[in-house]
């Protein structure tokens, strides 16, 4: 049958007592964690992305987006705390849904993962360039500086930064915990000293009109699909649910904390932003509304500075960091550039390291190669996946605009969330007499929004970024149909674990370097 593969979570959960990881984190840990991926190119970048769909009603996207995450979040919640294995929602969709659609989850996670750390590449090289300018007065060129829809020819910083972090976590064989958690506090600090800066010079009429563009795609319901992007990450700390203690206590603690801190600064800062200097998309000469990421958007930003005035909202690579040089912050605007610089490599590494999370479970249950598993005889890493993912993420970092990126990303992160919400309802009627330490509250209720959001907010994403899913899915079903399921350890009649790599897992999956 072709859904007929369900790997019982009994066996689920026995697996991974036989290739168990060390269990370390504390919820303190894991909300950091969540703060460290979470908080990132979304707020320091892509906030002009937002400014140029819907204006000061980017407020109303952040709710939005952050709603969605809010019951997308207690539904991962309820099964990170009965699952406490890696994989996140792949795990978890083939416990309830099969092999076929766990294969389509992970393979949507991907692309999660993987275009993600590329956007996240390019958010930092607007910082990183606002950075040499400032600091040691070098200018790299706009052919150099930017993508082909950006204006330019090749984005070489990101191109960098991608295979700098790749090679970091091919050779790392250092814990980094402590410093994750030294960045969120560094990132937390810049955000809080960007509120201060700010609300003293925040004028009331910036926020007038609200919402320029309306509602749709061009919009605000448009900003909340890509602004979406701000909170991916939340997820990665379910992925660790195998490595933390006490994941039943925990993992919720995570999950929601790390988002709810989030949220509140979010609003704060895109505020600050707003009545500070503005957010009013940039329109042509004629008055059209022009798309973020577009070579229209790019030369009309130019004709604008060109002109003498101040350079919008929506036109900056370096949005919070020009704020406050706009409103005569120019050191603490430098500082903010500082702080996204440094911190911004961590959440690229925080990407790549969830992705190789989900190949090691992927090829666990052989529908990978277990070859991409293999680790270095001196590194102690994946190596072979390690360097793929980073050549790719790398090269789509240096040629296609944040916007697009995060928009691509997005649309397999709602995906994933579609399926994890599913199943949440789906177990709750097959199993329901199974111990659920953290319970959803309210489910037919949280997870039926859940659903309804994440399926609302992929049709409001531009439509490459919607062709993008289907397209990359049906690649995936095509690896599936001649590789995976024939190799697939469910599929063999091996529930539990292979024993031939039962110890495999101490070592398969790379810790962390030092950044």
């Amino acid at each position: 049958m072709l859904f007929g593969r369900v790997k019982p979570l009994d066996a689920i959960l026995a697996t991974a007592e036989k290739k168990s990881l060390h269990r370390s984190l504390g919820a303190f840990q894991l909300t950091m964690l969540g703060i460290g991926a979470i908080i990132g190119t979304g707020i320091f970048v892509l906030t002009a992305e937002a400014a140029q769909k819907a204006g000061p009603g980017m407020l109303w996207s952040f709710v939005i987006a952050g709603f969605v995450c809010a019951v997308a979040a207690l539904c991962y919640s309820e099964l990170a705390s009965m699952v406490p294995v890696s994989g996140s929602a792949y795990t978890y969709t083939y416990a309830v849904m099969g092999e076929l659609l766990a294969w389509m989850v992970g393979w949507a996670l991907v692309l999660e993962y993987a275009v993600a750390a590329s956007a996240v590449c390019v958010g930092w090289s607007g910082y990183f360039v606002g950075l040499l300018s400032d600091y040691l007065h070098i200018d790299i060129p706009v052919s150099l500086a930017n993508g082909p829809f950006a204006g330019g020819i090749v984005n070489l910083p990101a191109l960098v930064i991608g295979l700098l972090v790749t090679w970091l976590l091919m050779i790392g064989t250092t814990e980094s915990a402590r410093v994750n958690a030294i960045l969120v506090v560094v990132k937390v600090l810049a955000l809080s000293l960007f509120v201060f800066a700010t609300i003293g010079v925040m004028n009331a009429d910036n926020f007038t009109p609200m919402t320029p563009n309306g509602w749709g795609t061009i919009g605000v319901g448009g900003a909340a699909a890509s602004i979406f992007f701000a909170y991916v990450g939340f997820d990665a700390v379910s992925t660790a649910a195998e490595e933390t203690k006490n994941p039943q206590r925990n993992v919720p603690i995570g999950l929601i904390g790390s988002l709810a801190i989030c949220t509140i600064f979010y609003l704060l800062v895109a505020s600050g932003a707003i009545g500070a200097i503005g957010a009013q998309p940039v329109t042509s000469a004629t008055g059209a509304i022009l798309s973020p990421g577009t070579t229209e958007l790019a030369a009309r930003c130019k004709e604008i500075v060109a002109s003498g005035a101040v350079e919008p909202l929506s036109c900056s690579k370096e949005a919070l960091a020009h704020v406050l040089k706009t409103i005569g912050w120019q050191k603490l605007g430098g500082v903010i550039g500082l702080a996204a610089g440094l911190a911004l490599p961590s959440v690229i590494l925080m990407m790549l390291y969830g992705q190789t999370r989900i190949f090691f479970v992927m090829a666990r249950d052989g529908l990978l190669p277990e070859r991409l598993a293999d680790i270095h005889p001196k590194w102690k890493t994946p190596h072979i996946v390690t360097a793929i993912t980073g050549v790719f993420v790398a090269a789509a970092a240096a040629f296609l605009p944040v916007g697009k990126l995060a928009d691509i990303s997005n649309s397999g992160t709602l995906f994933a969330f579609f399926m994890v919400s599913i199943a949440v309802l789906l177990l709750r009627r097959s199993d329901p007499d199974r111990v659920r330490p953290f319970r959803t509250p309210f489910v037919w209720v949280v997870a039926p929004l859940a659903i309804v959001g994440t399926a609302i907010l992929y049709f409001l994403l531009p439509l490459e970024a919607m062709l993008v899913l289907p397209v990359w899915g049906g690649v995936g079903l095509i690896i599936y149909f001649l590789y995976s399921r024939n190799h697939s350890h469910v599929g063999k009649g091996h529930v539990e674990v292979h024993e031939d790599d039962a110890d495999a897992p101490h070592n398969s999956v790379p810790p962390l370097p030092e950044l």
